[in-house]
């Protein structure tokens, strides 16, 4: 666990995905590696089914003519990908970074991502779709999958520019898993120096105030400074409003059966992940 891995496509947000994987690797002081993953084109319409349609002959030429056409079209994406990744890198290391690295692949992101997690401390992507409306909508698959099949941390960017945060906050419910993952906030050199607010949405009860009492002494113990807020109402309805300010990092735990955490990561991708302003540090 030795890279951040920074996934660029080169689409708008990807300037948000260099500066945020930068901050990474300056904060936990690890190599910076981008990766640019071509993936196949789904297939073309069968020329088969054209055949009654046209001589022999003419489907010969036009299937040659697709395969040169797509010949062109994937040495058009290497070339555009490598300029990509020599962007990526001297955007970077504008900011001081001198262990910068890329590589492109064929393939799937997630496949991809999989094959290098054994050398991966942390992954940077970007999210596309985000809700502009009250409308729930499907967060682009490549962030889900991703998240879905890694077991290291993922930074997701949303926008088109990305900030150092100036404060943290946990999504928090009790559990287990929820208790793991302060331990790992606070084991972590990633957000060391930044306030933290660890925040719990539900009933105002002796049993969630001592289990937020919890969180804040152990990350009190590794030098956070560190308070909470028990919210009062649904967490689909009180953590956004809480989160979606600037210079805000939200740090939630990826899965788990608890209603916090079907919220954060659900069967497609959760309210957060659809509407979140702001960056999203998921831990498995």
């Amino acid at each position: 666990m030795n890279k951040v891995y920074a996934c660029i496509d080169g689409q708008t947000n990807t300037s948000a995905v260099i500066d945020g994987a930068a901050w990474a690797a300056q904060r936990l002081d690890l190599p910076l590696e981008f990766l640019h993953v071509l993936e196949r084109q789904p297939e073309r319409a069968a020329m088969a089914d054209y055949s009654g349609a046209i001589g022999l002959g003419a489907q010969d030429s036009l299937l040659q003519e697709l395969s040169e056409l797509d010949e062109r079209r994937s040495k058009l994406a290497q070339e555009a990908g490598r300029r990509l990744l020599a962007a990526a890198r001297e955007r970077a290391a504008s900011t001081g970074l001198t262990r910068l690295d890329g590589r492109m692949r064929h393939g799937d992101l997630a496949t991809t991502a999989l094959e290098l997690e054994p050398d991966a401390r942390l992954f940077v992507l970007g999210e596309h779709h985000r809700a502009s409306t009250s409308a729930r909508i499907h967060v682009d698959h490549h962030v889900e999958r991703l998240i879905r099949s890694v077991q290291r941390p993922v930074l997701v960017v949303p926008g088109d520019s990305f900030s150092a945060p100036q404060r943290v906050v946990i999504a928090f419910d009790g559990s287990p898993t929820a208790r793991k993952t302060v331990e790992r906030v606070a084991a972590s050199p990633l957000l060391t120096g930044l306030p933290m607010l660890v925040a719990m949405a539900g009933a105002d009860v002796p049993a969630a105030r001592g289990q937020l009492d919890q969180a804040q002494q152990l990350l009190a113990a590794s030098g956070f400074s560190a308070e909470t807020q028990l919210l009062d109402g649904e967490p689909e309805a009180t953590l956004p409003a809480l989160v979606n300010a600037p210079g805000t990092l939200l740090v939630m735990g990826a899965y788990g059966h608890s209603r916090i955490r079907q919220f954060i990561v659900g069967s497609t991708t959760t309210t957060l992940l659809r509407t979140s302003e702001v960056p999203m540090l998921i831990l498995r």
